[in-house]
């Protein structure tokens, strides 16, 4: 059972990121967890696993670590790791039967609205998607079967907040458990679960990986039949990451503190700059004053992160233009890693929500912003944006 080291609670954030389950070996004394690159184990005796590791598919070492990092960094009593943020979420799914309802926030990355409507919704759950900016929402939208909310904030691609401790106070009181995702405030910035969230999902593909060289997902938690529930369904289903992808997430973690201040402080000088830029038509970023829900994003987040999204105002021809003209930001999907990208979520990340409610506005442009010099980073903005007006 992979359970909080409560050993180094003691501890500041950084110095958890680095040392929570991740003691140095009793044998040789590596200060860096290995790799275990192993399928089975070999047992003491008949039904004597040594230190309860079978089967690489059930447990493994460097997996057990990055849980045991990962529900310290969140406050968790329990974590679960994944084969990607999907696979996680899928497995989340798995608590509920048919029949029973969920309510989403309207402005969510576009693979779990896929999950939901066009897989999920076949074996007969049922979903709702609201703007929960306004927790009244939230608040019409329960029904008796409503088992969970789900929530992203800041969300994916608007930057929508949430205010966690209102809607759990309204799901609660409902018999609901609320679901976070917090894959773009990161523990480092938020920790949902003191708001009140029953469980955090994560795609550590983005931040928590934060090299772009791994694929992952993580689920946080403390209830323990939940966290039982889980592990069976972990087990069962078999998402789980290899110790590979394990290893080099937990190797990103080391440093996300310090990623996130980079990021975070160049974000702030970007979203300065176009917030000032006559092409420019709506800015969403919850770290800039300009944000309607800035207040907010202060009050649940000590870091804003480094997603930024805008509108341009003559349409999606010009955005297309500047997104296919920066040198340093690469057109690609994804985020959270140092380098910086650039997208346009209605043709890319978004592309399943288009024609439902949820569609994204054309002319949408999401910058994952790195860490790299923040003068090139804004040279190759201006440059990228040159000629384009509003």
């Amino acid at each position: 059972m992979t359970q909080r080291d409560q050993s180094a609670d003691q501890f500041g954030f950084e110095t958890r990121a680095i040392h929570a389950g991740q003691a140095p070996d009793p044998n040789n004394g590596a200060v860096t967890i290995p790799i275990y690159q192993t399928s089975t184990y070999a047992q003491a005796g008949l039904g004597q696993p040594r230190e309860g590791y079978e089967y690489s598919r059930t447990d493994n070492p460097t997996r057990t670590a990055l849980q045991s990092a990962l529900a310290s960094l969140e406050g968790a009593n329990y974590a679960l790791c994944f084969a990607s943020g999907m696979a996680a979420e899928t497995t989340l799914l798995y608590l509920f039967k048919p029949g029973d309802h969920i309510i989403c926030s309207d402005d969510v990355y576009g693979g779990t609205y896929r999950l939901f409507v066009r897989i999920f919704a076949d074996y007969g759950l049922k979903f709702d998607f609201v703007d929960m900016r306004d927790p009244a929402n939230v608040q019409n939208a329960m029904r008796p079967e409503t088992k969970a909310v789900w929530l992203e904030t800041p969300s994916n691609p608007t930057m929508k907040m949430v205010d966690i401790a209102a809607v759990a106070a309204i799901a609660h009181a409902g018999g609901a458990k609320v679901i976070a995702d917090n894959t773009f405030a990161t523990p480092y910035g938020t920790q949902p679960l003191k708001f009140g969230a029953d469980i955090v999902v994560h795609s550590m593909t983005k931040y928590l990986g934060g090299h772009s060289d791994v694929v992952a997902g993580a689920v946080a938690l403390n209830d323990q039949a939940d966290y039982e529930r889980l592990k069976y369904l972990q087990n069962a289903m078999g998402a789980i990451p290899g110790p590979m992808d394990c290893w080099l997430t937990l190797r990103g973690i080391k440093t996300l503190a310090v990623r996130m201040r980079a990021h975070e402080a160049n974000a702030m000088q970007i979203a300065a700059f176009l917030a000032e830029h006559p092409a420019v038509d709506k800015l969403y970023y919850p770290g800039h004053p300009s944000h309607p829900q800035h207040e907010l994003a202060a009050k649940q987040m000590c870091c804003f992160g480094g997603m930024i999204s805008f509108t341009v105002k003559v349409g999606p021809e010009a955005a297309q233009r500047i997104v296919e003209r920066t040198k340093l930001f690469a057109l690609a999907e994804s985020l959270g890693g140092v380098e910086s990208l650039i997208e346009m979520p209605g043709v890319m990340t978004h592309a399943s929500v288009a024609g439902s409610t949820l569609e994204v506005p054309a002319n949408l442009i999401r910058l994952s912003v790195g860490i790299e010099s923040v003068n090139d980073l804004l040279a190759d903005l201006q440059q990228a944006m040159s000629g384009v007006e509003g």
